[in-house]
C-alpha cells in the first residue's frame, strides 16, 4: 500500500471504522463510500497533495471548506437513503500554480450552482437555513462549474494557489 495509501487508511482506523476506498494508481483520484465517515480521509487526501506543492495556509483553509461543503452535499443528498460512490480529483498544475478538484457521482441529478444565490444579508441570512455552503465555495474559489454527464454529477473547483 502507498504512503497516501496508508495514512488515509490509518486514519479511518483511528475513528474505529474502516472507511471503503480506492485511490487511483497514477494517485490523483480518491474513490470512497460518500459517507460521513469518509469526510476525513477526502481531507486527508487534499491536504497531502496540497502541502507537496508547498500550498499556503489561507487557500488551504479555503480549498478545505469548499471540499468539506461539496462532499456533504453528497453524502447528504445524492443517494439518500442508499449509499454510493463518490470520486474526488485533485491535480495540481504548475503554471501558473492553481488546483483542481472534481468531485463525481452517480446520484440524483443536481446542480448546486442553478440554485439562486443565497440572500447573506441582515434577518434572511439568520433564518433560512441552506444555500450558504455553495456560496461560500463560489465566493472563495477561482472557479466553479457543474455538468451533469453520462449518469453522473461533476462539479470542479478551482483555486489559483499564487
Amino acid at each position: 500500500m502507498g504512503d497516501m495509501q496508508e495514512l488515509i487508511h490509518l486514519r479511518g482506523i483511528d475513528k474505529g471504522e474502516d472507511v471503503d476506498m480506492k485511490i487511483s494508481a497514477d494517485g490523483n483520484s480518491i474513490i470512497v463510500n460518500a459517507v460521513d465517515d469518509a469526510v476525513d480521509p477526502v481531507q486527508a487526501f487534499i491536504r497531502e497533495k496540497l502541502l507537496h506543492y508547498g500550498c499556503d495556509k489561507k487557500p488551504l483553509m479555503q480549498i478545505r471548506l469548499a471540499v468539506e461543503e461539496i462532499f456533504v452535499n453528497i453524502i447528504s443528498y445524492a443517494y439518500r437513503p442508499d449509499i454510493g460512490k463518490a470520486e474526488i480529483s485533485c491535480t495540481v498544475d504548475e503554471d501558473p500554480l492553481c488546483v483542481t478538484i472534481q468531485f463525481m457521482d452517480s446520484g440524483k441529478p443536481f446542480d448546486p450552482l442553478a440554485k439562486e444565490d443565497a440572500d447573506v444579508s441582515g434577518q434572511m441570512f439568520l433564518e433560512r437555513a441552506g444555500g450558504f455552503g455553495i456560496h461560500l465555495v463560489k465566493n472563495t474559489m477561482d472557479d466553479v462549474d457543474y455538468e451533469y454527464k453520462d449518469g453522473k454529477n461533476i462539479l470542479r473547483i478551482r483555486k489559483n494557489l499564487q
